[in-house]
């Protein structure tokens, strides 16, 4: 980013496009390049285009929150997930982040609930138990007569060792905890692999 910020005043188009060119560069996975493609998408796009681009940035900040009950991205107090009572009450799949319940979803192979950790455990990173919501899915586990627990966070050390601290808290309470199959290959991200994979592991999940 510091790069980034040294070029604002050296820019060509002037300071207005060398400060967007920042700010896109802020986002994950964008590097320079990516950032002025972006900015000149912009740059080119019409006054309607551009204002419906922040509108609906905006909108998402405003209207987006995460649910009461298992932290999935909502725009209600409770996710449409945990409202719909077709779905089992008494298994809980447990996630990283919000993208892996899509994907999940997408596989169409679970009919549970959900709860989103909100990331993992990386105490290189400062992350630890209590920035997550660990204390959250306990508290689910006990009160709300929860029978399994399927561990898929991701398949790397950190996912793994998320999985593993879960476990050992709830291990004497009256709950099967289960993971996905290893079917996803170690150190790969839940929300990047395809539906069919996904399926597989959920339906040859395992004990934990």
């Amino acid at each position: 980013m510091g790069g980034l910020q040294q070029d604002q005043s050296e820019h060509p188009y002037g300071n207005a496009v060398a400060a967007l060119i920042e700010e896109f560069g802020r986002l994950p996975g964008i590097g320079r390049k990516s950032a002025e493609r972006l900015t000149n998408h912009v740059l080119n796009a019409s006054v309607r285009e551009a204002e419906s681009l922040a509108a609906a940035i905006l909108d998402v900040k405003k209207r987006v929150r995460r649910c009461g009950i298992c932290f999935n991205l909502t725009e209600d107090d409770i996710c449409r997930i945990c409202r719909d009572t077709r779905r089992d009450q008494h298994v809980v799949c447990v996630v990283e982040q919000p993208g892996d319940v899509v994907a999940l979803e997408s596989s169409g192979a679970w009919g549970g609930l959900y709860h989103v950790l909100g990331g993992r455990i990386a105490p290189l990173e400062g992350i630890g138990p209590e920035e997550l919501t660990i204390h959250q899915l306990v508290h689910r586990i006990r009160k709300q007569g929860i029978t399994e627990v399927v561990m898929a966070t991701n398949p790397t050390l950190e996912g793994d060792g998320t999985a593993l601290f879960i476990t050992n808290l709830v291990q004497n309470d009256n709950v099967r905890v289960t993971r996905l199959a290893r079917g996803i290959a170690s150190g790969s991200v839940l929300e990047f692999a395809n539906r069919e994979m996904l399926a597989d592991a959920l339906r040859g999940r395992q004990q934990f």
